[in-house]
């Protein structure tokens, strides 16, 4: 019986979650595979090497830059979830910052603190398999990966931007229609278009579609009315360290 092993770097342990919110269909996976290493879920913890390993989370210290490498090793397939994974998430805030400062800040002794002076997704470090965007993941797109995998066959996933998503959906454009600025037209497709459903533009959670086109929708995003600054942050959010341009 193939395993799996779940493991988690820095990160809110969101994505994880999604795994075991999987509820029912989580059940008749069960059948055909065996945890092997879920520390969310149990506390048993088996040796590897792994069939497939899912990380959660992004390198932030030396200690976590030793351990992906020894989960690649023991791991046949390595899937990435989350922004943090993808892109370091919102702790890649720090890459654009003195660290040391941050440190010194919250910490009563940053001295005891081991910290990387960056936050950077697993690929940065390892090969890298199969990534799953998002913060957190659609549990939809997790399941498809791992019955894929199973089946022996590539894993069905969008690789188009969220506003196709907003047509399949029969949805009104929020930008046109309301001038709210959306990210949609930049952002990777997965989420099913959640914002724009609930008439709320898209803040880009996950991540930069293949080749966004970003200066095209930047002169709407200000018509829509953002200045310079909320420019500068609303591609600084959940996926700061990713290359949007």
């Amino acid at each position: 019986m193939p395993t799996i092993a779940v493991w988690k770097f820095t990160s809110c342990d969101g994505c994880q979650l999604t795994l075991l919110d999987c509820e029912d269909e989580l059940l008749p996976l069960t059948e055909r595979v065996r945890i092997a290493h879920f520390l969310e879920a149990t506390s048993v913890s088996e040796p590897g090497p792994y069939d497939i390993s899912i990380v959660e989370g992004s390198v932030t210290t030396p200690d976590e830059a030793e351990r992906i490498r020894w989960i690649r090793e023991q791991s046949a397939v390595l899937v990435v979830v989350g922004a943090c994974a993808t892109s370091g998430g919102i702790q890649a805030l720090r890459n654009f910052a003195d660290v040391d400062e941050f440190r010194s800040i919250v910490y009563a002794r940053p001295e005891h603190i081991a910290t990387l002076g960056t936050s950077t997704p697993i690929s940065a470090h390892v090969t890298v398999d199969h990534e799953l965007r998002g913060c957190p993941i659609d549990k939809g797109q997790l399941l498809e990966v791992l019955t894929a995998l199973l089946a022996g066959r590539k894993p069905d996933l969008p690789d188009t931007s969220v506003c196709t998503e907003c047509k399949r959906r029969g949805l009104t454009c929020v930008m046109v229609a309301h001038g709210t600025p959306c990210l949609g037209p930049v952002t990777h497709a997965g989420c099913g278009a959640l914002c724009p459903a609930v008439n709320r533009g898209c803040y880009g959670c996950f991540g930069p579609m293949n080749q966004p086109n970003v200066p095209a929708l930047v002169p709407l995003l200000r018509r829509s009315g953002m200045g310079d600054d909320e420019l500068h942050l609303v591609f600084r959010t959940f996926n700061a360290n990713a290359e949007w341009s």
